[in-house]
């Protein structure tokens, strides 16, 4: 995570040496500049380096981060005291104590640069000079398509179907259980998605449970799977949730899937909700738990997930790493021993083969990566742990920060792409791209991940691009496992004050953040409430979003201090924006229920040469009676998305409007 460090740090302080930015560390600029100057030598040093490397460098990394995440507190503690000194109109005293303490990290890094130099000259460690490149063909997306691979168990899913489409009339339970990771959810989803079961079934529906269970959602789950939601559903109503979803499946022949139980309370909970229509309805469930599914499937023997074969392990393997094309004779030996050690495991052997579809196809580096396996395995009984923590230290290190910080959304979640992608050029993950948007560049690691079978595709659009996304439990416990690690990580509960609190998320609108206590967070990029209370707001966010209805205004004070804002989500709110809007230049994407959003002020008006431009300025949605005047695009050129409406009987004068300037937004 050193380079995530680095990433984030560097983002910062080009940020800070802009025109705009620059007199709020004027007396530090030289040092700014100098600071900057040697992350751009470590990180290109990280760029090089290979996998394969000495306990010095792997010790001179941490030393890295540690400096890093240092650095990037002290000058956004620094940003967040200038800025309240000028809204209280004077200046104090926190420039000599900022001075000493950037002095201190800044000789932290030289001095580390120092020694890494020293370690590139005398070429210290051997494998510097061969680093392993991907291969040619790393840009093959064999597991884009977002179907999980399914090898072997094919009297599996025969007798499965069996049990589902045939024998008695009675509403019959069907448990599948197995550890995590054997393939219970691929073996469930393929039988789900078969075309027996399309013609079957009048009505199906799918919902993931996991541990974090609370009945409503489970509900809501069903019935959005059934398309069968409204906006007027209540959402924590569970009664009323209840009775609508019997209603629906009431003399319908149903297959419900109920993924991933931990708990026979759930059954309780939910069992008098199917009726037994006795048309030959069917209910799945996946659990790890034995006596979860000996439970409720009290009519027969739950269906047991066995270990891949020899035989089906290594053609899962082959068609993750090779797709259509089969395995080099030179790398069969080697790569069934590697298959050998996932010890019939099909997580562990997609994600291994996922590592090497993107490596050098090459006997030296499957041996390598096929000692470590062994190595990893024989030092530990929890084998998949060993083999994700084999997979996450050879990941790019471009990938590891986003990786990581999917395990911050909870188990099994439907997790929106374009809020993922949102959060990572937040979080200042994202290495920049000549002529590519960082938003263009998280695309890209999203599909990087996809493609190495780490992250789940769970949804597409009609042409085809991915909308949601999500990753099997073991990886995310991976995730928060290292995240915590690399001190990524923290428990919200126990650390509301904790100095590098940067993302807070909100996923249970039951559940009330302290707002008050979080707003205090000096370094806070990342703010998802459901407070409606809130006056202040952290001078460093730069992705805010609340889901309430409610009426907002946002004066120019309140812009002053959000001047770092990228991201306003605000999808249920009423929205007045003071004209100061237009000259936040960070701003990427604002999307509100309705919004007002006044003409900006004239060049001539704000005493200035030229008109402020919002390059970054992709979404623009939804505004109310906007005028689309020549001065307002021209701030504007970079817009994707634009979402306007207008209330006609307000409206004398359409030309008033200048609809026809849409037209100059080349990228809309």
């Amino acid at each position: 995570m050193a380079y995530a460090a680095l990433l984030s740090l560097k983002h910062l302080l080009e940020h800070t040496l802009d025109h705009d930015y620059q007199y709020l560390i004027l007396d530090e600029k030289q040092q700014i500049e100098s600071l900057l100057q040697n992350l751009c030598f470590l990180q290109d040093f990280l760029d090089h380096s290979p996998q394969k490397r000495s306990e010095t460098i792997d010790c001179l990394e941490s030393q890295i981060r540690d400096a890093a995440y240092k650095a990037e507190d002290i000058i956004e503690s620094h940003i967040k005291d200038r800025v309240h000194e000028e809204i209280a109109s004077k200046r104090g005293d926190s420039f000599t104590p900022f001075f000493h303490k950037l002095e201190e990290v800044i000789e932290e890094i030289d001095s580390t640069k120092k020694r890494l130099e020293k370690i590139k000259d005398e070429n210290d460690v051997q494998d510097l000079q061969t680093r392993m490149e991907p291969s040619p063909d790393s840009l093959k997306q064999h597991a884009s398509s977002g179907k999980s691979s399914m090898v072997g168990l094919d009297d599996d899913i025969i007798e499965i179907k069996d049990q589902l489409t045939g024998g008695s009339s009675n509403l019959e339970i069907l448990s599948v259980v197995g550890m995590g990771g054997i393939g219970k959810t691929t073996l469930t989803r393929k039988v789900y998605d078969d075309e027996l079961s399309v013609y079957h079934f009048d009505i199906r529906a799918w919902v993931t449970v996991s541990q974090d269970y609370n009945e409503p959602g489970l509900l809501l789950g069903l019935l959005d799977s059934m398309k069968k939601l409204t906006d007027k559903m209540p959402e924590n109503r569970f009664e009323q949730l209840a009775e609508h979803l019997y209603k629906n499946l009431k003399g319908m022949r149903y297959l419900i899937v109920l993924d991933d139980l931990w708990d026979t309370k759930v059954w309780d909970d939910v069992k008098h909700l199917f009726p037994n229509e006795k048309n030959g309805s069917r209910i799945m469930m996946t659990t790890r738990l034995e006596n979860v599914g000996g439970y409720a499937n009290s009519c027969s023997t739950p269906h047991h997930m066995r270990f891949l074969n020899e035989g089906e392990s290594w053609n899962l393997f082959c068609k993750n790493v090779f797709g259509k094309d089969g395995c080099p004779t030179e790398l069969t030996q080697i790569g069934k021993k590697i298959v050998q050690n996932c010890q019939g495991l099909s997580l562990a052997i997609v994600v291994i083969a996922g590592l090497l579809s993107k490596g050098t196809k090459t006997q030296h580096y499957w041996t390598y990566i096929g000692e470590n396996l062994s190595s990893v395995i024989a030092s530990n009984n929890d084998n998949c742990s060993k083999i994700l923590s084999l997979i996450y230290k050879h990941l790019p290190h471009h990938l590891k920060g986003c990786f990581l910080y999917i395990g911050i959304f909870p188990e099994d979640y439907d997790i929106s792409v374009s809020k993922l992608v949102k959060l990572w050029v937040a979080q200042r993950l994202l290495k920049p791209v000549r002529s590519k948007s960082l938003e263009d560049v998280a695309w890209e690691y999203l599909l990087e991940l996809v493609d190495r079978n780490l992250i789940l595709v769970r949804e597409k659009s009609s042409i085809g691009k991915i909308k949601s996304c999500g990753i099997h439990d073991l990886l995310r416990d991976f995730c928060v496992r290292e995240a915590q690690r690399e001190k990524k990580l923290i428990d919200l509960d126990n650390s509301l004050q904790n100095m590098r609190l940067r993302s807070v998320l909100n996923f249970d609108l039951e559940h009330y953040l302290p707002s008050e206590k979080l707003i205090n967070s000096r370094l806070l990029g990342v703010f998802d409430t459901n407070d409606t209370s809130i006056d202040e707001f952290p001078v460093n966010l730069r992705y805010f979003a609340f889901n309430f209805h409610v009426a907002r205004s946002f004066p120019a004070s309140l812009l002053y201090v959000l001047r770092h804002l990228q991201t306003l989500i605000c999808p249920l709110a009423n929205v007045n924006l003071a004209p100061e809007i237009w000259e936040m230049r960070e701003l990427r994407h604002v999307k509100v229920w309705e919004m007002v959003l006044p003409d900006p002020h004239s060049a001539e008006t704000e005493g200035k040469n030229s008109i402020i431009v919002l390059d970054n300025l992709q979404t623009l949605c939804n505004v109310v009676n906007f005028r689309c005047t020549e001065e307002v695009l021209q701030r504007i050129p970079n817009l994707k998305k634009l979402g306007i409406s207008f209330d006609s009987g307000a409206v004398l004068d359409w030309g008033y409007y200048c609809l026809n300037n849409l037209a100059r937004l080349l990228k809309l």
